[in-house]
């Protein structure tokens, strides 16, 4: 699917693909990024009793002030109310790479970042979230279903063998099943 705008109107349509693919392949777990709890939430509720382990990945604390979290708190106890997890941690493509690029105007993330960025801004997280959602142990390696977006929102999934940062060139975006051509 080829969404003719980037954005959060893409969020169910795109919730909906992951889902159907989900279950046509018997891939059993599906990552959504969520900032604030909205995207998390939805898939939740989409996802309830399907047999598919939703792990919703948000921003690390302190992303854009020190100690503060945006994740919503009480999207974060419905969504595990509904069966869903979701999961904090270190972005592998920001974490150390921001300080690098404060301290010294460089960074090898982002190198890398601003690559999977060539295909969208979706296609990043999604690669982003499948590491560290493994460095987590929330996920086997391999085939999972990842949703992204662009700003707010939901408007990339991708199939991908996941795998853990320390093993970050073992993953691969297997197919590409939504994502916007204006990214």
């Amino acid at each position: 699917m080829y969404f003719q705008k980037a954005g959060k109107e893409n969020t169910q349509e795109t919730l909906r693909i992951a889902k159907a693919e989900a279950v046509k392949r018997g891939i059993g777990f599906v990552l959504v990024a969520s900032t604030g709890g909205e995207t998390g939430l939805a898939a939740a509720r989409l996802f309830q009793g399907s047999g598919i382990q939703i792990i919703v990945v948000t921003h690390n604390s302190g992303f854009k002030e020190p100690g503060a979290q945006e994740f919503n708190e009480k999207a974060r106890e419905e969504i595990t109310r509904l069966g869903g997890i979701v999961y904090t941690g270190t972005h592998v493509l920001r974490g150390l790479g921001a300080a690098l690029r404060t301290r010294y105007n460089f960074s090898h993330e982002q190198v890398v970042a601003d690559t999977l960025r060539m295909f969208g801004q979706g296609i990043k997280v999604c690669v982003e979230i499948a590491a560290m959602a493994a460095d987590a142990g929330l996920i086997p390696a391999g085939d999972v279903i990842a949703v992204g977006g662009t700003g707010r929102g939901a408007d990339t999934a991708a199939v991908i063998a996941a795998d853990s940062s320390n093993r970050f060139f073992n993953i691969k975006v297997r197919e590409i099943l939504a994502k916007p051509v204006d990214f």
